[in-house]
Order: structure tokens, then sequence, then C-alpha cells
């Protein structure tokens, strides 16, 4: 992960402005298990509506898959965690967001 000081917003069409808008980070994480898979993503949300689009770091991995002191730190939204995550263009260009002024 190539980590800055910079946290990226992100262009995104919004599902409540319905056209295209600002996202910035909560610098919070949404786990979710279904059955013997994992879900991770990092929550930004729209800066004009606060509508949230989840950013997936996981999808459908098994829990053992994700280092442990990882995966407590997705548990425990913790915030520098998360902004290392929104700093990383490479990590959002990789799941075809654009990234606002790029």
């Amino acid at each position: 992960m190539r980590y800055t000081n910079q946290e990226y917003q992100i262009i995104h069409r919004c599902g409540r402005c319905g056209k295209k808008a600002i996202f910035v980070s909560t610098r919070r994480f949404r786990v979710n298990a279904n059955k013997n898979k994992l879900d991770v993503w990092l929550i930004y949300q729209c800066k004009k509506c606060r509508h949230t689009l989840n950013i997936p770091i996981f999808e459908r991995v098994p829990p053992q898959k994700i280092p442990r002191e990882l995966y407590e730190k997705f548990l425990e939204n913790d915030g520098e965690l998360a902004a290392q995550y929104a700093s990383d263009a490479a990590f959002l260009k990789n799941r075809h967001f654009v990234i606002e002024g790029m």
C-alpha cells in the first residue's frame, strides 16, 4: 500500500443525488460475514447528501486469509488504517474509482 498524507476524494454517481458527486472517506470500515466468507469495505460518503459508498478491500475471502491483527483493526474501525487506504491512489484506481483532481 502506498501511503501519502493526502486522503483522496473520489468522483462517483451518487444514488441519492442522482448525478456525479464528490465522495470523501468516513475513515470507517464495514465488515460483513456470509457463511464462511468475509467482505471488508472502506466507507466513503457523498459530500453533499452523505449517501454512502462501499469500496471493497476484501470480497468473499475465508477469514483465515486475513491476518488477525489486520482483521481486528477492521473491526475496531481503526482510523489510521482507513486513512492509509483512502490515501492510496493505486488502491482506488485498481477498483476503478476516479480520483477528484487527477
